[in-house]
């Protein structure tokens, strides 16, 4: 019987993004676009005026809005609330990195927001992009 300590899976917390930027609900969409550009970002967790995740809004989403521009460009007063999506999918901090890329798969999704104890305030995004970045890293320690 191998009695050896077992190493630990890393976990989200190890590699998510921490403080992410976050996007207001009633902000107009220009302003999650100017975030998005400005920041290199891919997607923003979405707060309500409590600072609680109400949603997520990504390039993805401004893609789709921008299929039907002609639809809603007239609509003064068009707010982020009205092309995120909602619910948000989160994951807890200390959850497996394994748990996170199931659920991204499962949900077929780039990434997740980290929530806080409260499981309301957002602390944090782990992506593919960090998962990927995991399995390079864990393979180069492998082969030392």
């Amino acid at each position: 019987m191998n009695t050896a300590p077992q190493p630990s899976q890393p976990r989200v917390t190890d590699l998510m993004s921490r403080h992410p930027v976050c996007v207001r609900d009633d902000a107009p969409i220009v302003e999650a676009v100017q975030l998005l550009d400005q920041r290199s970002l891919h997607g923003l967790p979405v707060v309500d005026v409590d600072g609680e995740l109400v949603g997520v809004v990504s390039q993805t989403d401004m893609v789709r809005a921008r299929t039907v521009q002609h639809l809603w460009t007239a609509w003064h007063g068009l707010k982020v609330r009205h092309l995120m999506s909602a619910p948000a999918l989160t994951i807890e901090a200390d959850a497996t990195l394994e748990e996170a890329a199931a659920r991204m798969e499962a949900n077929q999704v780039h990434r997740l927001v980290v929530l806080a104890a409260d499981e309301a305030t957002p602390i944090g995004i782990i992506s593919t992009s960090d998962i990927v970045r995991s399995l390079l890293e864990e393979r180069g320690h492998g082969d030392e």
